[in-house]
């Protein structure tokens, strides 16, 4: 049998191509573009591979950072010159983006998506002094500003109402705007009809500071807007008359809100009636001290019958209500009826009766929010893969099977609250027998900031302790330190010792004094702070 002399040259072009499509396109630019083998380059030149290029790396911790020096060197030498006119979208850290926008001229760029933003980039590169105005002012039509999340929000902002009014100004053929994280949020006031105008712009994604804002936006200086993605930060009175006129345009609309008592019936269905030929509805409510729960009858009859046109209703609405406003025996199927008797199947219903108060969570799946607060024991076994923030709250006690579920049932969290004042029921002396192995051991691998102040001593041990909970990447730990001195031993025992070593950030209600063993307890400390923690978005 003779041997195959076949290379990968050999392969017909549109073989090659399909075996490039199925690898990452800025691995196949910096491998294959200009290395001395020519009859690759018109294929790696493709739009496939040209037309969108990442220049971010998401690190373990979920910090944003640049591509590495070596391989950014490379691009902005050989690889942009070459392919810039193909071009059409960036996606970069904003540390590296004024010198991958030097290497190259970018006639074909229309979309922008910079990570890492804070303020003082607007006032350095969005101005008519910069390198790049032609590039900003002139073809931008889609720009995404992700803030830096590790900005400190105590600091005096650079603009104090938002760079949104300055960037609509200075992008003359901006057609999608998103601004979001840290700081971002939009302050409009009494603002006049001219800020924040604009006769092009069809997509908006903002954080505004109030719901008066988010009506400022939507009276009239937007008329062209068809998608708009909004999230208040909170609630208060306004004196402010605003033009109530229909939406006809806007097809897509989302909101996320914390509303008290009655602002999601005197605002938000009001504004969702001005909508009557949207399609898409997205609603993440967070309902405080209402006089009813919302109910699969209630959106049917106040949201679902004023938009004829909607084919597409996602949702996560949470109602915390009084018990004497609901019947003594209503259940979470009670709920789940109201949804299958309107045709929504693909529904869950979660009800909890806890002293006084009723909460209750009703939404569609797959759940659409990345947080979720007042879980208790009981829950539907479903994956929650996009909740990374969590609150667990109950007057009954979380035994070890609930943080069995909670680790299978929510794998990427991230965030974690526990408010619960009872003692466990099933447990072992462990404080004394630290090898009594009873229960398997969870790990959640994700899970970086762990909240316990408001927790029973056993909730601690519970965490604490890595014969039952491992937490390899844990930074953030805010716990009493009366509790977390006990458990630890004064801070010498051992199986309490590997889940603490990776703190940066411990938060406690009082400041104390440490004994020597807490520093080596915490060899990675790099704050103690003594103030409360409250779970808020």
């Amino acid at each position: 049998m003779s041997q195959s002399n076949i290379t990968l040259l050999d392969l017909p072009h549109e073989i090659l191509l399909m075996i490039f499509k199925k690898l990452d396109n800025m691995d196949v630019l910096y491998s294959l573009l200009d290395v001395h083998i020519q009859q690759l380059n018109p294929i790696i030149q493709d739009k496939t591979f040209t037309n969108t290029l990442n220049f971010i790396l998401t690190t373990s911790t979920d910090d944003i950072v640049s591509i590495t020096t070596p391989i950014l060197d490379r691009f902005c030498i050989n690889i942009l010159p070459t392919i810039d006119h193909n071009i059409k979208s960036l996606i970069l850290e904003s540390k590296s983006m004024e010198r991958i926008l030097l290497a190259a001229d970018y006639p074909s760029l229309t979309k922008l998506k910079l990570f890492n933003f804070k303020d003082n980039i607007v006032s350095y590169y969005f101005t008519d002094e910069s390198s790049f105005r032609r590039i900003f002012r002139e073809q931008i039509t889609d720009l995404i500003l992700i803030y830096d999340k590790n900005n400190d929000i105590t600091v005096q902002r650079e603009y104090r109402n938002g760079i949104h009014e300055y960037i609509m100004k200075f992008f003359h053929n901006l057609k999608y705007l998103s601004i979001n994280g840290p700081s971002s949020h939009l302050i409009l006031d009494d603002s006049s009809p001219t800020t924040c105008f604009s006769s092009i712009l069809t997509k908006l994604c903002v954080y505004v500071y109030c719901f008066q804002d988010c009506l400022t936006l939507l009276d009239g200086r937007l008329k062209q807007l068809t998608t708009f993605i909004v999230e208040i930060d909170h609630s208060e009175p306004s004196s402010i008359a605003h033009n109530m006129n229909n939406l006809p345009n806007l097809t897509t609309f989302s909101i996320e809100y914390r509303c008290n008592t009655t602002e999601f019936d005197i605002q938000v269905l009001p504004l969702l009636r001005r909508m009557s030929n949207l399609e898409e509805l997205t609603l993440i409510i967070y309902n405080e001290n209402r006089t009813r729960l919302v109910d699969g009858t209630y959106i049917h009859n106040q949201i679902l019958l004023h938009l004829q046109r909607l084919y597409k209703f996602n949702f996560y609405i949470r109602t915390c209500t009084d018990l004497n406003n609901v019947t003594y025996s209503l259940s979470s199927d009670n709920i789940q009826q109201t949804f299958t008797n309107i045709g929504y199947r693909h529904v869950k219903c979660i009800l909890y009766n806890i002293t006084r108060m009723v909460i209750c969570h009703a939404f569609s799946l797959p759940f659409i929010s990345n947080h979720l607060e007042y879980l208790g024991n009981t829950f539907p076994s479903i994956v929650f893969t996009r909740v990374t923030k969590l609150l667990v709250f109950d007057i009954l006690p979380f035994e070890h099977e609930f943080f069995i579920r909670l680790a299978r049932f929510f794998p990427f969290l991230k965030d974690l609250s526990v408010m619960n004042l009872h003692p466990q029921l099933c447990k072992s002396d462990s404080v004394n027998y630290d090898h009594n192995q009873q229960y398997p051991v969870i790990e959640y691998p994700y899970l970086d900031s762990l909240h316990l102040e408001d927790s029973y001593i056993d909730y601690v041990e519970q965490f604490i302790n890595e014969t039952k909970i491992r937490l390899p990447r844990l930074k953030i730990l805010e716990v009493d330190y009366r509790k977390l001195n006990t458990i630890t031993k004064q801070f010498t025992r051992d199986v309490t010792r590997l889940n603490c070593a990776k703190v940066h950030r411990l938060i406690m209600e009082k400041q104390v004094v440490f004994p020597k063993t807490f520093y080596v307890y915490f060899p990675l400390l790099e704050s103690a702070s003594s103030y409360s923690y409250y779970f808020k978005k």
